[in-house]
């Protein structure tokens, strides 16, 4: 049966890869009738490995999905590196070997064939099943779509040094996106998809302005990678761990029947020693106007982009957090989708234990057909779906034409004061929360950070703090929603760090921490830098509380200076929304959202006198 089906797909398979990459992919199929009822338990194994000139069925592989047909292929990077990068094909089974469809591809390091980030204890080789959920959910194959998973180099079956999406990355992207679009069986039209890092690679392709390119899903990616490693200067618990987490997927060792040409290309990493020295040092520079990291911040990149782009965020969410979002979104010009609410690391589609979506929002795959379907096909969707479905922090959803919509916008002006940058008792905290030597640190499992330590979760006094000071607003009137990207700017005297922190005040001093982030403060002078991404609506009588201090939050590895900190000016600047104006869509409260809230409240004593306004001005 293979023989006779591998000769449908001879003619364009081997004339594309040759002309590609110079060689065959892969090694040769065994000839037809050489097997028989004796044959071994290997050799029974060995023709279930497919090839490009060979498909392998769900029937003769149950790793490969139920209704396709699965090829390897391998071709070169786009930068004349000589790197090498392999593919996995999953195309209807059903079709003619010639038939042209769209592609939908995912590009990333998480499809070795022995498992996504660390072995996996699969028995036989076959294509990754990261995606398994989105082939089946979506009726991938009924639909007609092919669907191409590509090692990243250094990853699964390709060569070369990874390299945390950067130029080598990047260049990897293109070449994967132009291979897809090339093959005699694509109409020349792609689509991404991707969580996480393979969400990331979505929005690095979209700055690459790819003309084949035709529509990216892009789910709680990193929008500017300098973010997932340091903040403002302060490195993040994971700085050093995240570098050998990779370093250690990339050396994941490939499975016994895994082709000659697949074991070759996986023993890259390891064969060539600078890859790991470049990885770990490379990601360190904390400066991130250094040419390392500005080659790798897409937030700027994204200028006059025009990819349609559909993404998710977490706001709360405390691995890929949804800094500089808002800059992305701004500079992209293309269309815009989006699912953002309170929800942690999780997939559009994925539920918990209790059945509960996790987003609490149904429809994500339907959602996501209608929109490749628009723009890969040129169908016009038969459902009218919202450009953005938001949850805010009370798990109401809305639907909006863009985010953020605001009503108003203001600056307001924040005490002045004094802290001391001692770390209170964050060291001991982000040590134990660091991941082990020996495992590492991976974007798409990583474990929570963040969240109030124990010193924090009991009552606190907000009149004397030593290493922290407040300023409050005054009750707002009705309910109002900060949304955007709130920002902040000091004037400071003295070196050391700073962690700025938003918190929502209730009438009997209940407070949850909603948004956070941290700068070092090199020297005396002015410091601007943005916060999270948010979405979090006041009720009526909440105050918003404002606490400056030091770090001591086990999310960052700030080194304290010891010395005191003085605060002469400083000023926050905020986007609000009125909620009265919601279009309601449909959706649940996220599982989530109370997870986070009862790890972020505590109470507060003593709160201080209201020196500025939390409201919608009746003009804005």
């Amino acid at each position: 049966m293979r023989g006779r089906r591998a000769a449908a797909w001879a003619a364009s398979a081997v004339i594309t890869t040759f002309a590609l990459t110079g060689t065959l992919a892969g090694s040769a199929a065994a000839a037809p009738g050489t097997t028989s009822g004796s044959a071994t338990a290997a050799q029974d194994r060995s023709e279930a490995v497919a090839t490009a000139t060979d498909p392998v069925t769900h029937e003769e592989n149950d790793r490969v999905p139920e209704g396709s047909l699965w090829t390897q292929h391998y071709f070169p990077s786009s930068d004349g590196s000589g790197v090498e990068l392999h593919a996995d094909v999953l195309r209807p089974a059903d079709l003619p070997a010639d038939a042209k469809t769209p592609v939908i591809l995912s590009v990333g390091p998480y499809f070795s064939h022995a498992g996504e980030t660390s072995p996996a204890g699969w028995d036989r080789v076959g294509p990754s099943a990261r995606f398994q959920d989105f082939i089946d959910g979506a009726r991938l194959m009924k639909r007609g779509y092919t669907f191409v998973m590509v090692d990243l180099r250094g990853f699964g079956g390709s060569t070369g040094c990874l390299d945390f999406l950067g130029p080598g990355e990047q260049a990897d992207i293109k070449a994967a996106v132009e291979w897809a679009a090339s093959q005699p069986w694509s109409t020349g039209k792609v689509g991404m998809y991707g969580k996480s890092y393979d969400a990331n690679t979505g929005l690095a392709a979209n700055t690459l302005k790819l003309k084949p390119l035709r529509a990216i899903v892009s789910q709680e990616p990193t929008w500017n990678r300098y973010n997932y490693l340091y903040s403002n200067g302060v490195p993040r618990s994971n700085v050093t761990s995240t570098p050998r987490g990779y370093y250690s997927i990339a050396t994941m060792a490939p499975l016994a029947d895994d082709g000659d040409h697949y074991k070759a290309n996986a023993g890259y990493e390891k064969n060539h020693p600078e890859c790991e020295s470049d990885n770990l040092t490379n990601t360190q520079s904390p400066d991130p106007k250094s040419p390392f990291w500005r080659a790798r911040d897409f937030a700027s990149r994204a200028a006059g982009s025009q990819t349609p782009l559909f993404v998710t965020s977490g706001f709360i969410e405390d691995n890929t957090k949804p800094e500089e979002m808002q800059k992305y979104l701004a500079n992209h010009q293309g269309p815009q989708r989006g699912w953002i609410g309170q929800w942690e690391h999780v997939r559009g589609n994925e539920t918990n234990a209790r059945g509960q979506l996790k987003m609490g929002r149904a429809g994500w795959f339907d959602e996501v057909m209608r929109f490749y379907d628009q723009y890969l096909r040129g169908i016009e969707p038969s459902v009218t779906d919202p450009a953005f479905s938001l949850e805010d922090s009370l798990g109401h959803w809305r639907a909006q034409s863009t985010w953020p919509v605001t009503n108003d916008a203001y600056k307001v002006r924040l005490a002045p004061g004094q802290y001391v940058d001692d770390g209170g008792k964050a060291q001991q905290a982000a040590l134990s929360m660091t991941a082990p030597e020996s495992q590492g640190w991976d974007i798409e499992y990583a474990p929570e950070v963040g969240s109030l330590t124990t010193d924090q979760t009991s009552a606190i006094s907000a009149a004397t703090p030593a290493n922290s000071y407040w300023t409050w607003s005054t009750p707002a009137a009705e309910q109002v929603r900060i949304t955007g990207s709130p920002e902040i700017t000091l004037k400071t005297r003295g070196q050391g760090n700073v962690w700025v922190r938003l918190w929502d005040v209730a009438p009997d001093g209940k407070a949850t921490m909603f948004n956070e982030n941290v700068a070092l403060l090199e020297s005396s002078g002015e410091t601007s830098f943005a916060l999270k991404a948010t979405d979090w609506t006041f009720e009526q009588g909440h105050q918003l509380g404002v606490q400056i201090g030091t770090i001591t939050s086990n999310g960052w590895r700030s080194v304290p200076s010891g010395e005191v900190i003085t605060v002469s000016d400083a000023r926050l600047a905020l986007e609000v929304q009125d909620p009265r104006f919601d279009s309601p869509t449909q959706g649940d409260r996220s599982p989530y959202l109370d997870t986070y809230v009862r790890a972020n409240t505590t109470t507060l004593t003593n709160v201080g006198t209201p020196t500025f306004p939390l409201s919608v001005s009746k003009n804005g």
